[in-house]
């Protein structure tokens, strides 16, 4: 884990109570790519023994605000990022702790160039859910904006 990634995941744990809840680790953090792991708990699995699909359900969103909060950080004085959408795929059966790898869909330069000249931008967040042995058993993708402060 680098320091970033103990800083977001201390943060985000700070401020959302649900990465508590789950034990979300913060693998890696960055402005293009986030990755956390839900470890193999029993008491968030469903009825075939893998992690719920709440569980696997936050920890894409929770990816994909690591990676907004990273990538907009310097915006956080005049805008607050908002999760406007979401939408998840399940694939395949999950057992065992999940990995989630949010990339950031659109520059961070075009969505601030947007956001100066007044905009409201949207811009996709991709989630890739993974088992251990690398089978992607989901995806999600979540649409963010940035609102200007006031």
């Amino acid at each position: 884990m680098t320091v970033e990634s103990a800083s977001m995941g201390e943060m985000l744990a700070a401020a959302v109570p649900m990465v508590r809840t789950l034990n979300l680790e913060f693998v890696e953090v960055g402005p293009e790519r986030a990755v956390l792991r839900l470890p193999d708990q029993p008491d968030y699995h469903n009825h075939i023994g893998g992690p719920h699909a709440g569980a696997m359900f936050t920890l894409a969103e929770s990816a994909s605000g690591a990676i907004v909060l990273t990538a907009f950080g310097d915006q956080l004085a005049r805008a607050v990022p908002l999760a406007v959408r979401a939408e998840i795929a399940y694939k395949k059966l999950a057992t065992g702790p999940v990995t989630a790898t949010a990339t950031l869909g659109r520059p961070a330069a075009e969505v601030v160039a947007e956001l100066d000249a007044g905009g409201r931008p949207e811009f996709p967040v991709d989630i890739a859910i993974q088992r251990e042995d690398g089978a992607v058993t989901g995806e999600m993708t979540v649409v963010w904006t940035l609102r200007l402060n006031g």
